[in-house]
């Protein structure tokens, strides 16, 4: 087979060069998080570890991380033994900090592996298609903000979802697709988001007959059962002995958190916290009744738990009725329907759905739903058109995480030539659609993007110019309004393509 170039192995080997100059970057809390909780692993028994308290940085995430994060302690011990010390609160050593930016991209050749197996599973045409799209997720603006910036390791775990869709492309390797999400489960909880999509299409392409939905293969189940219990039980069987789980939940699930993080996630309650805060000024002059309580709430940036000064408060019931209820609907096709890029694009109407909806959501989930969607961005130009804007607002969406003026010129240069080069590519490779485009939406697309630059320009520059530290909420309401507009938009084109492909 004739090989393509670039090949996917050849940009990592850039990648990887440009990210090793990204050592000394700047760096979140998120690296004290992931330091302490190697010095939890390696310092205090298996059955300390969801109940060590010394850092408000606990450890939050499934033991499968928290294993693995035991087994790069084991490495970090010969490297610098200091940053395993529990009571060394904030200790960022020079060789702490290269060891764990290292096992950053260490930990990508997962992704990188996944991302290999996608494009060597797609045959003709498509296989160009689909090393460009391969490509773009390596090379991802997200992926390089969040991990080799801000620090977290979600290239791995996201090659891990990869590799699982990738895996339920063919029949053969469905119930290793299932058994593979579930072990993701098991390392990251947020990834529970999608799981609705991947049991709608294991009951019915693995579990059920698909001559008869009547019919069911009961040696499947028991197969799959089997391993998503086994795999469980590897998991928290040795927290369950200790009776445990209910530490280990509250930990997972920390439901005493606001609605909104202290800046906004782009999505629907973020546009209802921006009307909430306009009115806050024209309540007064409209008749309507301003609770002066909640004025300081997270709805002005804040930390804390959020309070409506207008609007009527929100719930994490009504987020999760919401959030169930536009996760069903696409659900309902994939039934009836169940092909693997229905499976794909349930799946990322799924992280919309949880990203939208979702109680407490963080900026950074909006990888859920890129992710995906660019594994089927060039499947035809309407699929391109509600691409395009999440593309754009998912990832301006992400600047705000990196707030230092010397990330400023990175993260901006970066991410417009990302676009910019991708954005091209995919439009030129994008098959034409058998069914007409939007013309309304193409328009908005085109208008959505050309006030990005001046946004960023005004955000990141120009506000501190003329206000200088006043109204420092502001650029970041103004970021995450236009982008929850992008992210909403593109969420309802695709919803269309999805229900009209």
């Amino acid at each position: 087979m004739t090989e393509i170039y670039p090949t996917v192995a050849q940009c990592a080997v850039v990648a990887v060069a440009f990210k090793i100059l990204l050592f000394p970057a700047y760096k979140s809390t998120d690296f004290e998080v992931h330091r302490n909780w190697l010095a939890i692993t390696n310092s205090l028994p298996l059955w300390e570890w969801y109940y060590e308290k010394t850092s408000e940085w606990t450890l939050d995430y499934p033991p499968f991380f928290a294993y693995f994060e035991w087994i790069l302690s084991q490495v970090a011990k010969l490297v610098d033994p200091a940053m395993l010390r529990i009571y060394n609160l904030g200790y960022d050593s020079w060789q702490t900090v290269y060891f764990q930016r290292f096992t950053v991209i260490a930990t990508e050749l997962v992704l990188l592996y996944a991302l290999q197996l996608f494009v060597e599973s797609s045959h003709g045409i498509t296989r160009r298609a689909a090393q460009a799209a391969a490509i773009s997720v390596l090379l991802s603006p997200g992926l390089l903000i969040i991990d080799h910036i801000h620090f977290q390791y979600n290239g791995a775990m996201y090659g891990i979802l990869i590799l699982s869709l990738v895996l339920a492309r063919q029949k053969s390797s469905l119930l290793a697709s299932g058994l593979v999400f579930a072990a993701l489960l098991c390392m990251k909880h947020i990834y529970l988001y999608l799981a609705p999509a991947y049991f709608v299409y294991l009951l019915r392409t693995y579990c059920l007959s698909p001559k008869s939905i009547f019919r069911i293969q009961f040696l499947n189940c028991v197969k799959l059962a089997s391993g998503i219990f086994g795999i469980v039980g590897i998991a928290f069987g040795p927290f369950a002995i200790k009776n445990q789980i209910p530490q280990i939940l509250s930990r997972l699930f920390p439901f005493s958190r606001g609605l909104c993080h202290a800046y906004w996630a782009p999505n629907v309650w973020a546009m209802y916290s921006f009307v909430d805060r306009v009115l806050i000024s024209v309540g007064p002059r409209l008749g309507l009744l301003v609770r002066k309580e909640a004025i300081n709430s997270v709805t002005r940036g804040l930390v804390g738990d959020t309070t409506f000064a207008v609007l009527p408060e929100v719930t994490p019931g009504v987020c999760f009725a919401l959030t169930l209820l536009f996760q069903a609907i696409p659900l309902v096709k994939l039934f009836f329907r169940p092909s693997w890029d229905a499976f794909i694009g349930a799946v990322t109407l799924c992280g919309y759905s949880s990203f939208l909806f979702g109680w407490h959501v963080h900026e950074k989930a909006i990888l859920l739903v890129i992710i995906p969607f660019s594994l089927i961005a060039l499947k035809d130009r309407r699929h391109l058109g509600a691409f395009r804007p999440l593309a754009v607002s998912g990832h301006v969406s992400l600047f705000p995480l990196l707030f230092t003026p010397a990330e400023f010129p990175i993260k901006t240069v970066y991410t417009i030539f990302w676009l910019v080069l991708f954005l091209m590519v995919f439009d030129h490779m994008a098959p034409a659609s058998n069914r007409p485009r939007f013309f309304l939406f193409d328009r908005f697309t085109i208008l959505y993007i050309a006030i990005s630059i001046p946004l960023i320009v005004y955000c990141s520059l120009l506000h501190h110019i003329v206000f200088g530290k006043s109204y420092e909420f502001l650029p970041l309401m103004f970021m995450s309004s236009y982008s929850a507009i992008g992210v909403v938009g593109s969420w309802v084109g695709f919803m269309v393509v999805y229900f009209t492909s």
